[in-house]
């Protein structure tokens, strides 16, 4: 059985001719024969010639299928190794297993339909002044000022379960996002709050209070671009 670092399976990724491997749990398999792995890429996801070992966790199968193809060497860990779950997360999946298949792509849908709601229900008020329009975006704000700290905190616990809390520029940058958001909503929150006619007086103050909510627009679509970019990454000739 030979044995392969990283930088040798790396070769092996189904580009020019060569074999489709990939490892799992410290076996390195080889899944050239199998119509999921064409190309070296399994459901748009999943890069062949890595160590898959965390991103097959949440997948709907196990180590059974794999096994089904011949396991051609073991995988040797030249690198420091990634950092360990939480006890508590740990526990906690242990407790109720169905978290791995991660609450975090449910939860985040409701800040961004609220955040989004709030800019077009304050963009047709502008257009139409009918005062419901601003109020239904009123409560869209509340709603998604509600559900943001879900969908951060479950996003946390989805970058611990696939990638350890590895340091990765996208997951970073949403981070970033996400908490600017949070916060400029909050400030729009307390505005509207303590000044319930902002939407309703003319002049700078309410050109600034709907310029705030505008870049939400941006924001969270580049939060959701990198988002749907980690779940189904672009293959890359």
């Amino acid at each position: 059985m030979k044995k392969l670092d990283l930088k040798t399976l790396a070769q092996f990724n189904g580009n020019a001719d060569n074999p489709v491997y990939i490892a799992y749990q410290g076996k390195v398999f080889d899944v050239s024969e199998s119509k999921m792995w064409k190309g070296g890429l399994h459901m748009r996801r999943h890069k062949a010639a890595n160590d898959l070992s965390v991103e097959l966790l949440s997948a709907p199968h196990g180590e059974e299928v794999l096994e089904r193809y011949p396991q051609v060497g073991i995988l040797v860990q030249e690198t420091e190794p990634g950092r360990s779950m939480p006890p508590f997360l740990s526990s906690l999946i242990e407790r109720i297993p169905m978290l791995e298949r991660h609450p975090h792509p449910m939860t985040v849908h409701f800040p961004i339909v609220f955040l989004l709601s709030a800019v077009f229900f304050n963009f047709l008020y502008l257009m139409t002044d009918n005062k419901p329009f601003e109020t239904t975006a009123f409560h869209c704000l509340i709603g998604g000022i509600l559900f943001m700290p879900v969908g951060m905190l479950t996003g946390m616990f989805t970058w611990w379960l696939n990638y350890q809390a590895r340091p990765m520029r996208s997951v970073i940058i949403k981070i970033i996002c996400s908490c600017t958001v949070l916060l400029l909503a909050a400030v729009i929150l307390f505005w509207r709050i303590i000044d319930p006619g902002i939407m309703r007086a003319s002049g700078m103050p309410r050109t600034i209070y709907f310029a705030i909510t505008l870049t939400f627009v941006p924001l969270i679509s580049v939060i959701g671009w990198l988002g749907a970019g980690l779940t189904f990454p672009v293959k890359k000739n």
